[in-house]
């Protein structure tokens, strides 16, 4: 997204209204209790299109977030889709993209949770478990995980980038995954760095594929 006015335009969630219910409050952790403190809005000139700002109230706590949103200049009523960005976020990850094997989205949570409960051991051991899964779940084969990283990368699937992240992930988390009596802990940083290479290998092998299928879908909707 190269413009804000793209927002909701690519990509999103089914309905034409701010969908609150999965919006949690970054304070509290309570899920789709708000109400709209505020709103603005900003239409695009010579367009359908419309940015809208809310503020949103926490009922629970009384806690405010901030959200930019926008439906498709497409949707009409309640059909079609909106994205939204909100400010402040949760620092906690409750749930995985649905579009993502169910396997791959727990290992990943348990990472992503490990990370901010600083559990850097943990972190490791359960992003190089989604490395491996997502890999599996694309056909990999080999007696090993590096050789499986090689066989997708031969096949095609990977791009030498993605072939390099994947080992990233694979040489950080294997001190981990097998330890030794005397195994010092996992590096902070490391672990850090083995969940930021994990989010861009997803990004590539699931959240990019799912765009554009969407995409196609708008497409062949709008030209029937």
């Amino acid at each position: 997204m190269d413009s804000w006015w793209q927002l909701g335009e690519w990509a999103g969630v089914s309905g034409s209204e701010l969908s609150t219910y999965r919006i949690t409050c970054p304070f509290c952790m309570e899920k789709g209790n708000f109400e709209t403190a505020f709103h603005a809005e900003k239409s695009k000139p010579n367009s359908r299109k419309k940015l809208n700002f809310d503020t949103l109230k926490c009922g629970n706590c009384a806690g405010y977030v901030m959200c930019l949103w926008s439906k498709s200049s497409n949707s009409f009523d309640h059909n079609g889709i909106h994205s939204y960005k909100v400010l402040p976020w949760p620092l906690k990850y409750e749930g995985h993209p649905e579009f993502w094997p169910e396997a791959i989205g727990r290992y990943w949570l348990q990472a992503k949770k490990s990370l901010v409960d600083e559990n850097w051991d943990a972190t490791a051991v359960m992003a190089r478990s989604a490395l491996q899964i997502s890999l599996r779940d694309h056909g990999a084969a080999g007696r090993n995980l590096k050789q499986e990283i090689d066989d997708l990368a031969e096949k095609g699937i990977l791009p030498p980038i993605i072939k390099d992240w994947s080992n990233n992930i694979r040489e950080l988390g294997n001190d981990s995954a097998h330890p030794k009596p005397d195994q010092p802990p996992t590096d902070p940083q490391d672990a850090r760095d083995i969940v930021k290479f994990l989010d861009f290998l997803l990004e590539y092998l699931y959240n990019l594929p799912h765009q554009i299928e969407k995409y196609r879908e708008r497409k062949e909707e709008n030209n029937s």
